[in-house]
Order: C-alpha cells, then sequence, then structure tokens
C-alpha cells in the first residue's frame, strides 16, 4: 500500500512537472528558431495536456495497480525466499552441529569399546595364566607324590629283598642256630634301625 501511494504521488509530481514546463518553455521557445515543431501550440496544449490527464488516470486505474500488485508479489516471494535461505542456512548448521555431535559420540563409544576389548583381553590374559600356574603347581604336586609313592614302593619291595638276601646271609654265616623266624625278625631290626639311620 505505501509502494502504491508513493508511485501515485510519482505519476503526479511528473505529470505537474511536464505540465510546468510545457507551459513555460513555449513562450521561450517562441522566439527561438526552430522551436515551433517541439513546442505545442496554446490551442492544441490544452488537447494535448486533457489527453495526457485521461492517459495517466487509465493508467493509474487500470495498469499502476497491477505494477504495484507484481512489484509487492515479487518483494514478497523475495522476503519468503530470503527466509527459507535463512532457514535452510539454520537447517544445516543445525545438522552440522549434530553431524559433529554424532562423530564424536561415535569416537568416544569405540574408544571405549576399545578400551573394554583391551580390559577384557588382559583379564583373559591373567586368567588364562592364573589357571597355567594352578594346573602347572597340581602337575608339579602330583608328579611329587607319584615320585614318592615309587620310591615308596620301591623302598619296600628292596626292604623285602634285603631282608631275604639278609636271611639267607644269615643263615649261610650262622647256620642253622636260628630258625627262620628269628631270623626274619632280626634282618627286620637291622633294616628299621638303617631306616631310622637315614631318616636323621
Amino acid at each position: 500500500m505505501n509502494t502504491k501511494k508513493l508511485g501515485l504521488t510519482r505519476v503526479v509530481a511528473m505529470a505537474s512537472g511536464m505540465a510546468l514546463v510545457a507551459t513555460a518553455a513555449a513562450p521561450a521557445c517562441a522566439f527561438a528558431a526552430g522551436a515551433d515543431i517541439l513546442v505545442p501550440k496554446p490551442p492544441e496544449f490544452i488537447p494535448a495536456l486533457i489527453a495526457f490527464l485521461v492517459i495517466w488516470l487509465i493508467l493509474a486505474k487500470m495498469a499502476w495497480p497491477m505494477i504495484i500488485k507484481t512489484l509487492d508479489a515479487r518483494e514478497e516471494k523475495i522476503a519468503d525466499d530470503l527466509k527459507a535461505a535463512e532457514d535452510a542456512k539454520s537447517l544445516a548448521v543445525e545438522n552440522e552441529q549434530r553431524s559433529r555431535e554424532s562423530i564424536i559420540a561415535a569416537e568416544n563409544e569405540a574408544a571405549d569399546i576399545i578400551a573394554a576389548a583391551k580390559r577384557e583381553g588382559e583379564e583373559e590374559r591373567s586368567r588364562i595364566i592364573a589357571e597355567a600356574n594352578a594346573s602347572a603347581v597340581n602337575i608339579i604336586a602330583k608328579a611329587r607324590d607319584a615320585v614318592e609313592a615309587e620310591r615308596k614302593k620301591a623302598m619296600v619291595q628292596l626292604s623285602g629283598q634285603v631282608v631275604d638276601l639278609s636271611v639267607e646271609i644269615a643263615a649261610k654265616i650262622i647256620g642253622d642256630a636260628l630258625d627262620n623266624e628269628e631270623q626274619h625278625h632280626l634282618a627286620e631290626k637291622y633294616l628299621l634301625e638303617v631306616g631310622n639311620l637315614n631318616d636323621e
């Protein structure tokens, strides 16, 4: 509406200016040579002015509102385009911020996963080493027990053989003075004393 009023004011000012120029220039130009062609004569000036005013009124009533409407529509479209561009820019900045936050969150999550994997790997390694150490200790203990059992078994077998051998030797040396039971008792007593000495 302001644009329409401004446009009408300009048209009126232009028309008034042209009329003043024409009336002021008519007497001055009359004295100049060849000016009669450009400046209308007073009897022609009034019909020309009326024709100009009629054309101006027709344009003001019909063409000027369309021009103003077109200018208003263009101005509104430009304003809408500027607003849409501003909204698009704000949305782009917001999306960029979200993307950065998503990337940072993904990097943090990846770092947490890697740290957790390392931690779990270390725990698994420690568990496997502890199990291996416990298994080794058990194997060594079982091996020692087996060796000790075999040693005792061998000692028992050896003791029996020594007793039998001692009885035979004693029988040959002493003769038949001792019976078999006494010889075995004597040999076992000797072996027991030898074993006690070895334990000390």
